[in-house]
């Protein structure tokens, strides 16, 4: 995710960090090397008696910014659904490290344990979604048993959820936990289960392709056949409204795949290990404990992962 200060109009015209230029310059290259052959082959162009007018370049632009709107849309909605889910995992991770810590008789070291369990879910959620290995990122946070076992499943969230239940049974065993006191806690649990399918549910259901492959297509062609009908009219400054033009279409087909899969590493996706980190900060402070890891900034770049 990209967290940048606000800036004066002019400067951000020449922000580059961030922006989808980076992924699509070269798209924008071959377009303007185009343009400028088209405008050194248009004697030979007219001779063929063939001419492209802008009439269906207006009216095919007008479909395919409307369609494009309606995939960014569809797109940010997945990201936003996926923001939520993590704003909710961390409402109810501080309501059940509360709920925790209000019991009489549990003593430190076990509540210091179960913080663990907590931040250990969350980055292994992190890690999952990424599609990235779980066994070496969870090593501070789970014994060498617990790890193994943890790593060894294909569902590792589940397992951490199972090693919090088994905990919080413990207590109700010993008479920590009263009936009604386990039934809150055991709610929070289970939304922590929802909030890990409604992730995957995300991050294994993508928009349907057939959908995204012809607005790409179509993106593309008129890019490709903008300059034809637009040397006729403008002559030399083709390079420059084709360029423009095929810039707003390809920038936002590209920042559709973006936020198509929130939680992917590009710039515009979710920041989880930052908000990963703000979880745990919280856990740990609520837990007065001392060594509290430091708060995650962007980078120069100013990315936050």
């Amino acid at each position: 995710m990209i967290v940048r200060p606000h800036k004066h109009w002019i400067i951000r015209l020449f922000v580059w960090h961030g922006s989808v230029l980076e992924k699509i310059y070269s798209r924008l290259l071959l377009n303007l090397a185009l343009s400028i052959s088209v405008i050194f082959f248009l004697p030979w162009y007219e001779a063929l008696g063939i001419k492209l007018t802008m009439a269906p370049f207006s009216i095919l632009g007008v479909a395919i910014a409307i369609f494009l709107g309606f995939r960014n849309s569809a797109c940010y909605a997945r990201f936003n659904e996926a923001r939520l889910l993590w704003g909710q995992l961390a409402i109810t991770a501080r309501s059940l490290l509360r709920e925790v810590k209000s019991l009489p008789a549990a003593q430190s070291e076990e509540i210091n344990y179960f913080v663990n369990l907590q931040v250990a879910f969350c980055n292994c959620l992190r890690l999952t979604l990424r599609k990235q290995p779980v066994e070496d990122a969870l090593r501070p946070w789970l014994r060498g048993d617990e790890l193994a076992w943890v790593a060894a499943s294909h569902a590792p969230c589940n397992r951490i959820l199972l090693l919090m239940g088994n905990w919080l049974s413990k207590q109700r065993m010993n008479g920590t936990i009263s009936d009604v006191l386990w039934r809150s806690l055991d709610n929070h649990l289970n939304e922590h289960s929802a909030v890990a399918g409604g992730c995957e549910r995300i991050t294994s259901t993508p928009l349907p392709f057939a959908y995204t492959l012809i607005l790409h297509r179509t993106v593309y062609m008129f890019c490709i056949m903008l300059p034809f009908a637009l040397v006729q009219d403008v002559h030399y400054m083709t390079p420059f409204l084709s360029v423009f033009i095929s810039y707003t279409f390809i920038a936002l087909d590209s920042l559709a795949e973006e936020l198509e899969d929130p939680f992917g590493m590009e710039d515009n996706d979710l920041a989880l290990n930052a908000i990963c980190n703000t979880i745990e900060r919280d856990l740990r402070d609520m837990n007065d404990e001392d060594d509290i890891p430091e708060k995650m900034k962007p980078n120069r770049h100013y990315q936050l992962s």
